[in-house]
């Protein structure tokens, strides 16, 4: 890391930690700890492969529904989806055989970074998730994510009052102009410590391939 990135991120660390931001940042740490993100990486950026991510998008929501409707809290839908891995390949696998694709499709259940995004009218502020992960294919492809878990991207969970009963209200963040420069803070803090873990992992060491990079740059969440 170069001095004037560890510069920064101490004052991020010294901002977050110290006066209004210790609270925001606070807030952001719970709703990624309530928070379940649902990943789908296509085969590719061709038109096709796009058009079969999204139908297996629908495919996954639709019967999703009932698998993630049953979880009482976090820690029951990160069992669920660990133990539904194979389900929920099934049904993406069968999405794909029913298009006539018959690219393979691996689903993980991890723990990685996401940037800041806008869901509706509330805010997913950056950090790293649980998060249910479908790749497509060789999942080079541009990707789609959504909220898993609380259910505010199935289908019964599109109304902003369903959201508001799936997350407490002091755990959303609304999208207004006072948190911009609040999200772009912690968003700051966390790309930052992203780059330290991975340098100290050695993921970010002159060995790693371009190949792999480029890999890892495909599958960052938009």
């Amino acid at each position: 890391m170069k001095r004037w990135e560890l510069a920064i991120l101490i004052g991020l660390i010294l901002a977050i930690f110290t006066g209004s931001m210790s609270g925001f940042a606070a807030q952001c740490e719970t709703v990624r700890e309530d928070t379940i993100r649902l990943h789908i990486l296509a085969n590719s950026d061709s038109d096709a492969d796009q058009a079969l991510k999204l139908k297996v998008r629908d495919a996954v929501l639709r019967e999703g529904a009932d698998l993630f409707g049953t979880a009482p809290d976090k820690r029951g839908a990160v069992e669920l989806a660990r133990s539904n891995t194979g389900r929920i390949a099934e049904i993406a696998e069968r999405t794909l055989r029913e298009n006539g694709c018959g690219d393979p499709v691996e689903v993980q259940v991890v723990n990685m970074y996401f940037a800041t995004r806008q869901y509706g009218d509330v805010v997913m502020p950056a950090g790293h998730y649980d998060a249910v992960r479908i790749l497509i294919g060789e999942g080079k492809g541009h990707n789609w994510w959504c909220v898993m878990f609380p259910p505010m991207c199935l289908p019964a969970a599109e109304s902003r009052g369903t959201r508001e009963a799936a997350l407490a209200e002091g755990e959303l963040i609304p999208a207004e102009p006072e948190y911009k420069v609040k999200f772009a803070v912690v968003e700051a803090y966390e790309a930052l410590k992203e780059r330290l873990e991975k340098l100290f992992s050695g993921e970010c060491s002159p060995a790693v391939s371009s190949a792999k990079q480029n890999q890892q740059s495909a599958a960052e969440p938009k």
